[in-house]
């Protein structure tokens, strides 16, 4: 998979050369590709930005340099790769969005910067998303989130699809509580079904523990979330549980 990356601060990408992101890189599962924009200028002193027409703070990013690089990137490669610029006012990202762009093969982002970008790049973008109802200083950080989260979901970037099939959202739910060595730390104990070998038991456990988190943590996946006669059966349970908790 391709990412290509438009951005002022290519430096910041660093922190993806390191860990399972790192190693996809050296395994050449997948790309990343950072074209820094004040190259793709065309005045003396590299300036990508200016006043807003209307008035108002801040400088607002020109369209030109993006356009001069979306060229040269369709240039090389034949094509214009599928485009997503981060920006607040778009879709809000989540698991089902990240799944969604690990089946595409060539991924291009544009990152914003100062007060925005000129409203005439817009015929560039096929998709505008929002990692969250916050202001950040530019569209790098969450940049790297999308890359860090879909090249996760890239075939071979994980040792096996159990490992992110189990994790928080991938199902919709949270995911259940884990343990490991010592079996005993500070008078707190791994539960003994982890420690049984019976494969089913702990299933259930997990299923159980993560429909439990979810319903007191994020209530809110599971409307969304795909359950079954059994998860159903398992909330009830659930519910009264924590309302017995409440009483006592």
């Amino acid at each position: 998979m391709i990412f290509d990356v438009l951005t002022l601060f290519p430096e910041m990408f660093d922190a993806l050369n390191y860990s399972i992101i790192g190693r996809a890189q050296e395994k050449k599962l997948i790309t990343i590709n950072l074209y820094n924009i004040r190259n793709y200028t065309t005045n003396k002193h590299k300036k990508v930005d200016d006043y807003p027409y209307g008035g108002g703070a801040g400088m607002v990013m020109q369209a030109e340099p993006i356009y001069n690089c979306v060229d040269d990137i369709k240039e090389t490669y034949g094509y214009k790769p599928y485009t997503v610029f981060l920006t607040p006012r778009g879709k809000r990202y989540n698991q089902e969005l990240a799944k969604e762009l690990s089946n595409r093969k060539h991924i291009m982002l544009i990152c914003g910067h100062y007060e925005g970008i000129d409203e005439r790049i817009m015929p560039l973008v096929d998709l505008e998303i929002s990692i969250g109802d916050f202001v950040l200083t530019g569209g790098e950080l969450a940049s790297m989130i999308i890359i860090d989260s879909v090249s996760r979901l890239v075939p071979g970037v994980l040792s096996t699809n159990v490992s992110f099939e189990n994790e928080s959202f991938y199902n919709g739910l949270l995911e259940y509580p884990q343990y490991t060595r010592p079996r005993e730390f500070r008078g707190m104990k791994v539960p003994e079904v982890l420690l049984s070998g019976n494969h089913k038991d702990i299933d259930e456990w997990r299923r159980y523990q993560s429909l439990k988190l979810t319903y007191i943590k994020r209530p809110d996946l599971l409307k969304n979330a795909e359950l079954t006669k059994e998860d159903l059966r398992m909330l009830n349970m659930i519910k009264k549980e924590i309302e017995m908790e409440k009483e006592m």
